[in-house]
């Protein structure tokens, strides 16, 4: 990528509208404040479902993200989980951003975060060895 893109893709990803989708009447039950995640509005007089004002936003196809920064890192970098050292040998630092797998112990993750940052990585989950 070169560095005008890697600018206008880093702007777009800071300008992309970030709207939090909740279920219908989250905020008048205790039941739901709690847990206010996603639930499709399928009553049939619905005002969510019929998208009338003053009533959350629904899900739907208008609000996906544009194509070239979907699924990127905040840094403009694609995410890629690593689990063993061997997997870096494939990976170019300025394109890919790692994340070390959960499934990886202490010392073996030390390991792959060492030798991330002398090839140059950067390491989402890592902290920072040495």
């Amino acid at each position: 990528m070169p560095g005008a893109d890697l600018a206008k893709i880093k702007e777009l990803i800071r300008r992309k509208s970030r709207i939090r989708f909740y279920r219908n009447k989250w905020w008048k039950f205790p039941k739901f404040r709690n847990d206010p995640k996603w639930k499709k509005p399928k009553g049939n007089d619905n005002p969510m479902r019929l998208k009338l004002k003053g009533h959350p936003p629904v899900v739907s196809a208008g609000y996906r993200t544009p194509k070239i920064i979907r699924g990127l890192h905040p840094s403009g970098l694609k995410p890629v989980v690593v689990h063993s050292i061997k997997e870096l040998s494939e990976l170019n630092p300025a394109e890919h951003i790692l994340y070390i797998s959960s499934r990886v112990g202490g010392r073996k993750r030390a390991e792959i975060i060492n030798k991330a940052l002398d090839l140059g990585f950067k390491v989402a989950n890592g902290g920072r060895e040495k």
